[in-house]
């Protein structure tokens, strides 16, 4: 299973029937999104290196280096900067 690198700080393991967002979401992070079918661009991050495979149509304008998590699955080792999420609060 691919690894994934966010901002340097978290690696995880990227289940490869998920997109990127889901995993960030299955480690217990909560990614900035709104939309998750590639249309409003919340979730967009820098792709540092990696290669990454798009499962549906980005709408949202990015540029060369960048990727829209909510539509893509990592098919290599990723690394992501610019991830904006905060820690999931646990439960009592």
């Amino acid at each position: 299973m691919p690894s994934i690198k966010i901002n340097g700080i978290s690696a995880i393991q990227s289940n490869p029937s998920n997109t990127i967002l889901e995993t960030i979401e299955n480690a217990g992070m909560e990614p900035e999104y709104n939309c998750r079918d590639g249309h409003c661009g919340a979730c967009r991050c820098k792709l540092v290196s990696g290669e990454v495979e798009y499962v549906g149509f980005a709408m949202a304008y990015t540029q060369a280096d960048e990727i829209l998590p909510c539509i893509c699955k990592a098919k290599s080792d990723v690394v992501l900067d610019d991830v904006n999420y905060s820690l999931k609060e646990k439960r009592a």
